[in-house]
C-alpha cells in the first residue's frame, strides 16, 4: 500500500503512539517531527511541516484552524488518536496532500470541501478577491464568470466579497462541478453562484461579464513530468495544457472579449508559464499583478486590449 518513507512508517508501527501521546499539542508535535524527517513536499496551501501538521490534526478533529490555543492541551480519545495516526501514515506513505486526507482546504478565509476530483485551492487570486480587485476594476462587478471553476472556491469567494453580484462557475468536468455544488450548498450560495458545464465558452450564451476570472490548466510538459509526487494525486486534466502550458489560455484570450462588458476585465493565472506567454506575445500589454503574500504569473487585460490583440491569439 505505502511507497514512501517506509523507515519512518516502520518506526511508527513499532511505537506505542496512542499510549504515549495525550493532547492535541502532543499530536501536532509528533506529526511535525515525522513530517520534518520525511521527503514530503509542501505546495498545497502550506509551505512548511508545522502548518501542515496543524491542518491535519485540527481537520481530523473537526476543529477550525483558528481554534483557541488553550484547547491544544485537551486530551484526545483513543478513536481520535487512531484517526490522526492513520492520516499521518497516509501522508507519509502515499505522499497524499493533507487536503485530500481531510477533505478540507481553506481559501480566502473560507473552508471548502475537496477530493481527488478537483485541484486543491492555492491561487494567489485570493488576494485580489480580498482587495476587491482594487486598481483592476473601475466599478463593483455585477456579473462575474469563473472559468475552470474546479471546487468553486474562486466563485464562492467572489460571492462573499461582492454580495450583489451573480457568478457563473464554469467547468468542463462534471466531477469538478459536483464538488463545486457541494461547496455552493455549504456556503448557502445557490441563489448567487451558478455551476455550468462548458468547454470554456463553447456552451455559454454570449453574456456580458464585468469580470472574467480564470485559473485554467497551465503546467507545461516539462514541469508536469518533474512535479513532486503530491501533485500527481490531483486530476491531470486540471494541470497540464500542452507543451508550453498555454493551449487553454490561448483559447481564452481569443474569445474572452466577446463575453466582457465595455469596462470588463479578464484576470488569468498562468503561473510559471508566464515566461512562454511573454516570449510568444511580446507586444501584448499584459498587466502582471504583484502580490503582497507571494505568488506570480497572474495578469489582467481589458476588453479593449483583448480586442486589439485578438488576431495574435487565433
Amino acid at each position: 500500500m505505502f511507497e514512501y518513507n517506509l523507515e519512518l512508517l516502520d518506526d511508527i508501527a513499532q511505537s506505542p503512539v496512542e499510549q504515549d501521546l495525550k493532547t492535541i499539542l502532543d499530536m501536532m508535535r509528533w506529526a511535525y517531527s515525522y513530517f520534518n524527517a520525511s521527503d514530503l513536499y509542501y505546495g498545497h496551501g502550506h509551505d512548511n511541516a508545522w502548518d501542515e501538521a496543524n491542518q491535519l490534526v485540527l481537520s481530523a478533529l473537526a476543529l477550525p484552524i483558528d481554534v483557541p490555543e488553550k484547547l491544544y492541551q485537551s486530551n484526545l480519545t483513543q478513536t481520535e488518536k487512531l484517526r490522526i495516526i492513520d492520516m499521518v501514515q497516509q501522508r507519509l506513505g502515499l505522499r497524499k496532500p493533507v487536503a485530500y486526507l481531510t477533505n478540507s482546504a481553506w481559501f480566502c478565509g473560507l473552508e471548502f470541501y475537496v477530493d481527488g476530483r478537483v485541484i486543491i485551492p492555492r491561487s494567489p487570486i485570493g488576494e485580489l478577491i480580498r482587495e476587491g480587485f482594487t486598481g483592476i476594476l473601475r466599478t463593483e462587478p455585477k456579473r462575474i464568470l469563473d472559468l475552470c471553476t474546479g471546487s468553486g472556491c474562486i466563485a464562492i469567494a467572489c460571492a462573499e466579497r461582492f454580495p450583489h453580484a451573480e457568478i457563473d462557475a464554469v467547468d468542463l468536468s462534471v466531477d469538478a462541478l459536483n464538488v463545486a455544488e457541494i461547496n455552493i450548498d455549504r456556503h448557502n450560495m445557490a441563489q448567487q453562484v451558478f455551476p455550468l458545464q462548458s468547454d470554456l465558452f463553447n456552451s455559454l450564451p454570449q453574456d456580458q461579464y464585468d469580470l472574467i476570472i480564470t485559473n485554467p490548466p497551465y503546467v507545461d510538459l516539462e514541469d508536469l513530468e518533474t512535479m513532486p509526487e503530491e501533485f500527481h494525486h490531483e486530476p491531470e486534466m486540471a494541470l497540464g495544457s500542452g507543451v508550453d502550458g498555454l493551449d487553454i489560455t490561448k483559447r481564452i484570450l481569443a474569445q474572452a472579449a466577446d463575453y466582457l462588458s465595455d469596462n470588463g476585465v479578464l484576470v488569468c493565472e498562468v503561473g510559471n508559464s508566464m515566461v512562454h506567454l511573454i516570449e510568444q506575445f511580446p507586444t501584448v500589454p499584459f498587466n502582471w499583478l504583484e502580490f503582497k503574500h507571494g505568488g506570480l504569473g497572474v495578469f489582467s487585460l481589458t476588453k479593449q486590449q483583448l480586442m486589439a490583440n485578438r488576431h495574435l491569439f487565433r
